[in-house]
């Protein structure tokens, strides 16, 4: 009696704290000790060769090292999240530490991103420079100019901002410049084809719609896949490499997709986990 006492107390309390843990709904997608979650595609390499060990984990950190390069020589690269997501909140945070690696484009000083809606990185092609997807842009201060972060730029993709279709690559925030090696917490709230908002420090600094395939700003892509006009409903996420070192602490997602079809339901989740 005993033993069965004692096994029916631990379903009782182990299926309490799986609820506990389904209610809270917060998915760390970086462990904090390894990268196995997680595939590389740098340019000029193929799919899975994370080259010089750009992308590792250590202390307890995702880290973006340039140490085994001789020149930068425009490898761009981005590591995925195994699985693709399209209604969701993620929520990353990052500082920019050192010098910028040899050879990188001066636009990419304390430059990165968290790209969403990508597409699959087993379809991107060996010399491919960007994943078509929407980037989150992120952005630390240099010491002299205002740098906004959390901006949205389309590498093979167009967004609507403020009702009418935007074409131009890039589009600033209205954030606030965070210079040094500070760290900053991001989130982007995607859901699906029709809104994403970007927001920082509790507040929305930039929000567009409709999210879709077509453009320019990729390269050495595959034809088959960049299907212009198609919308973008869902896809992979990743954080780049541009030349800069860049540690992330946090790579967290929660998502929303359970409550797509329930508005009223979907508002009330998104207002208690922006507050928490």
């Amino acid at each position: 009696m005993k033993f069965k006492h004692t096994s029916a107390l631990f379903i009782f309390f182990a299926f309490i704290s799986l609820n506990t843990s389904a209610q809270k709904g917060w998915i760390n997608l970086f462990n904090g000790k390894d990268l196995k979650d997680w595939n590389v595609k740098i340019s000029k390499h193929e799919y899975k060769d994370n080259y010089a060990y750009t992308f590792r984990a250590e202390n307890g950190l995702m880290k973006v090292s340039y140490d085994g390069y001789q020149e930068f020589d425009k490898q761009y690269g981005h590591i995925f999240y195994k699985k693709a997501f399209s209604y969701y909140l993620l929520k990353v945070t990052y500082r920019f530490i050192g010098d910028q690696a040899k050879g990188g484009e001066g636009w990419a000083t304390r430059n990165s991103g968290a790209m969403l809606h990508c597409q699959d990185p087993a379809t991107m092609l060996k010399d491919q420079d960007f994943p078509i997807s929407i980037e989150g842009q992120i952005l630390g201060g240099d010491g002299e100019h205002e740098r906004h972060t959390s901006n949205v730029c389309t590498p093979g993709t167009l967004i609507n901002y403020k009702g009418e279709l935007f074409t131009p690559h890039c589009l600033d925030s209205q954030s606030k410049t965070y210079a040094g090696d500070q760290w900053v917490t991001a989130e982007f709230l995607v859901l699906g084809d029709s809104v994403i908002k970007h927001i920082i420090d509790n507040e929305v600094v930039l929000e567009y719609t409709r999210p879709q395939i077509g453009g320019g700003n990729v390269s050495n892509y595959d034809p088959k896949v960049k299907t212009d006009g198609k919308a973008l409903k869902s896809g992979y996420i990743s954080l780049q490499s541009e030349s800069h070192p860049i540690e992330f602490k946090a790579v967290q997602l929660f998502d929303l997709a359970p409550y797509a079809k329930d508005k009223r339901k979907l508002d009330t989740v998104i207002d208690r986990i922006l507050k928490e």
